[in-house]
């Protein structure tokens, strides 16, 4: 992302983040007075953040835009299913807040159900309830959760005071990158397929793309993104969208996330998988050619796999994560990307392409809890190297 705001010489806000970034000074910094300046005289702007930290700031700067309203109806859960109850009249969901978890008489509710914040980020507080047994389970983690994750993101990106309960939607769960042209027009730049390890696993894990997965699936999408696309009104937005597609082919949006793609730049799995630049097909309004895109891409997928760490294993007991050791376990790793698993609560991703013929290796660090790859440190005993 970086590469390409320099190469296109985009005017990026000047932030603590983007300046500690620019060490080459090739961005375009554009301090925030120049920067307010500059949508205002362009109008309809098209604008990307790399991460949903921005929100708070466009909330604050720019209201005289429809950005702040219209990313408040995706980013909020409950807003968007009222929103989409004129497609799904019929989805069960209720808003409860943190507080009053305690209170809910979970044998009146539906199951499976979900539950998760009504604003959320990385599948952080979410999960399934599938008997009346697994909610104090459910609960106590939950708890356990909302207070790690205390202060590690704003709440325009996470907030836990308020969690939304809805109906489980069956089905094969995939993510979308996608942005709408500033005529309206929705542009699928890819779509993953989301695996799980067990019936009641909600994490993220591993995703992957394909040739069958685009052909399968892509014009259903953007039909489905055209109706988003009225009700809402939107132009020059991009957008990371997970859903879920039944076996009757129907799909039922799962959540539809604001002015990024996949988070953490994930998105890049597009370029990895089929040379798509989706941050220069944004800001240069262009749309992939699926045919010749897809040309020679047969009996091969493309995964991402988020190296997120066993919430059970405490963090200040990890010593070392053996990156080399994961790399030899894939036949093709196209790229790794480390982050601090202290600050962030993973050890990174890795972009793969694998060959069907040997998706046993993706199969492995599904269900893998990467002990094999964490060594901890010998500390006191009054640092558990497991949380209770």
């Amino acid at each position: 992302m970086k590469d390409t705001a320099a190469e296109m010489q985009i005017p990026v806000l000047k932030n603590e983040m983007a300046a500690g970034i620019d060490v080459e000074k090739r961005l375009k910094l554009l301090e925030e007075a120049e920067f307010i300046e500059l949508i205002k005289e362009e109008g309809e702007y098209a604008l990307y953040s790399n991460s949903e930290n921005s929100i708070g700031w466009i909330s604050e700067n720019l209201g005289f835009t429809e950005l702040p309203e219209k990313i408040e109806l995706f980013k909020s859960k409950i807003k968007f299913r009222k929103l989409l109850e004129r497609i799904y009249p019929d989805f069960y969901f209720q808003g409860v807040e943190f507080e009053k978890l305690d209170e809910i008489r979970v044998e009146e509710i539906k199951k499976p159900f979900i539950i998760k914040p009504d604003v959320g980020f990385f599948s952080l507080g979410v999960y399934k309830v599938s008997t009346d047994e697994e909610w104090e389970p459910v609960l106590w983690r939950i708890k356990a959760e909302v207070e790690e994750v205390k202060g590690r993101y704003p709440v325009q990106v996470l907030d836990t005071g308020n969690f939304i309960i809805e109906e489980n939607i069956k089905g094969e769960e995939f993510a979308v990158d996608a942005y709408f042209n500033r005529a309206g027009k929705p542009v699928v730049l890819d779509i993953l397929k989301h695996i799980f390890s067990s019936e009641n696993d909600v994490s993220d894990r591993v995703y992957f793309t394909s040739k069958a997965i685009i052909e399968n699936y892509r014009e259903t999408v953007e039909d489905l993104l055209k109706e988003i696309g009225k009700l809402a009104g939107l132009r020059n937005f991009p957008l990371h969208m997970e859903l879920r597609v039944g076996k009757d082919r129907r799909i039922q949006i799962i959540e539809l996330n604001p002015i990024r793609f996949a988070g953490w730049c994930t998105t890049d799995i597009a370029h990895f998988a089929y040379g798509i630049n989706t941050y220069r097909y944004f800001f240069e309004q262009l749309e992939p050619n699926w045919n010749k895109v897809l040309a020679g891409k047969e009996g091969k997928s493309f995964c991402l796999v988020i190296l997120n760490k066993p919430a059970e294993i405490n963090s200040k007991a990890v010593q070392t994560f053996d990156y080399e050791k994961l790399l030899s376990d894939f036949e093709k790793p196209l790229e790794l990307r480390k982050t601090d698993h202290e600050k962030y609560g993973l050890f990174g991703y890795v972009f793969t392409e694998t060959r069907d013929s040997n998706w046993v290796e993706i199969k492995r660090i599904l269900k893998s809890d990467l002990r094999e790859y964490i060594s901890f440190k010998e500390i006191a005993s009054d640092v558990p190297m497991l949380k209770d």
